[in-house]
Parts: C-alpha cells; sequence; structure tokens
C-alpha cells in the first residue's frame, strides 16, 4: 500500500487532504503537529513513501520537521502546504530537503496529482535499489551508481533527495549539453507538473551547495544565461 504520513494543524484542511488521499487509493496516517509528526513517523519505523508537512504550525514546525525527516531519510518524498503569503518559507523548505510546494487553497485534483508525481518517482527509485540494477555513471571525478543511488565526488560520498538525484542523473547523461529549465522541469517532475518553474532554480542552488567547491562560483553546474543550465566536469 502507498503509504503517506500528513501533518496539518488545521482539522478542517487536515481532514480534506486524508480523506482525499484516501479515495486516490494512499494508506494515510496522520498528525495535528510537529511533534505527532516525527512520534509517527518512528512508530512506523520510518515506512513512509511522502510525507506532507505544513509550514506554520505551533510547535515544530514544518519546516523543522522536513530537516528531520531528510536527515533520518534520504528516499522518502517531501511536500510542504504553505500560504501564498510564506514565499521565503517555500524556498527555505525545498533548501531543507523538501522536493516540492502546494500553495493554500488547492483542489483536491492538484495535491493528487502532485503526491501521485512524487510517489512515482520513490517507487522507481526503490525499484532500482532492490532490483539487479548496477549501472553506474561516471564524469570527471563524480560517479553516480543508479542501483543504490549514490552520488560520489572522488572518495566523498555526497547525499542527494530523489528530486536532486534525478536532475544530476539527467545532467550526467546530457554532459555539457545546455538543459533548458522546461526541459529539467519536464524529465523530473513530469509535464503533468502544475507548479512553478522556479522550483528548478531552488534545487540547482542546493545541488550547487553539495558538489561546487566555491557555489558561489560554480564550475560543474553552470548558468546557460536564458535558458538554463548545463553540465561540466
Amino acid at each position: 500500500m502507498k503509504k503517506i504520513l500528513v501533518c496539518e494543524d488545521e482539522t478542517a484542511i487536515r481532514d480534506f487532504v486524508v480523506i482525499n488521499l484516501r479515495r486516490a487509493g494512499y494508506d494515510v496516517v496522520e498528525a495535528d503537529c510537529g511533534e505527532a509528526a516525527l512520534k509517527k513517523y518512528e512508530e512506523h519505523n520510518g515506512d513512509f513513501d511522502v510525507a506532507i508537512l505544513d509550514i506554520m504550525m505551533p510547535g515544530i514546525s514544518g519546516l523543522d520537521v522536513c530537516k528531520e525527516l531528510r536527515n533520518k531519510n534520504g528516499t522518502i518524498g517531501i511536500i510542504m502546504l504553505s500560504a501564498r503569503t510564506q514565499e521565503m518559507d517555500k524556498v527555505t523548505g525545498l533548501m531543507l530537503g523538501a522536493d516540492d510546494y502546494v500553495t493554500k487553497p488547492f483542489s483536491p485534483s492538484e495535491l493528487t496529482a502532485r503526491v501521485d508525481s512524487l510517489y512515482r518517482r520513490v517507487a522507481l527509485a526503490r525499484a532500482h535499489s532492490e532490483n539487479n540494477f548496477k549501472e553506474e555513471l561516471t564524469c570527471g571525478i563524480f560517479k553516480l551508481n543508479l542501483r543504490n543511488r549514490s552520488f560520489m565526488k572522488g572518495n566523498k560520498v555526497i547525499e542527494l533527495t530523489q528530486v536532486e538525484f534525478q536532475i544530476m542523473e539527467y545532467f550526467f547523461s546530457n554532459p555539457g549539453v545546455a538543459l533548458d529549465r522546461t526541459d529539467i522541469l519536464n524529465h523530473v517532475w513530469g509535464n503533468a507538473y502544475v507548479g512553478e518553474e522556479k522550483i528548478v532554480d531552488v534545487n540547482i542552488r542546493r545541488l550547487r551547495m553539495k558538489v561546487e567547491d566555491e557555489p558561489s562560483n560554480p564550475k560543474y553546474i553552470v548558468t546557460v544565461w536564458g535558458m538554463g543550465y548545463k553540465w561540466e566536469a
């Protein structure tokens, strides 16, 4: 069963989310605050495919829960729920390891589509890991192992989220090629993605902080002005 953790302190919104996800075939575990979400995560031994976290909650915020879950689990998909006025919080959530965000108010179809898209990525990564999938891509001093979903810079292991790994896989498959932001968005998030294109830029910024010697002066993930990015290694 596709298992999802929903953390939202507003009862009406949480009930709305839970009902629609159960209708879509998900096994939903709900929590009304950040503390409860982390407790539920431990009670279920981290056996979740996706987590949906409201940003603003009393006590432990959704951002703190996101950071904690990402530290515990590099493969879980994380979606943040935010109000329209929380623009910086959206970016912060992505920088802390979230894969996507949905702005309130949202429709059941939009949320379900985002969850479905993220779940497919998580399931595909798991299938590659569990099956005899041994392909490894090498580019300069970097190695990307598609079976165990590991990424190395020389002898150093770099932890990547699912989204970051897929972006790197796309870069490795197209070394030196200028990739349009829209191409990256469609390849990683899917053609049906209804979010904003800037999510690509936030993830690129996060990747640069992990792979570059000088993130402010990148030499591996290079900006192609007016278009997107290319991988040089």
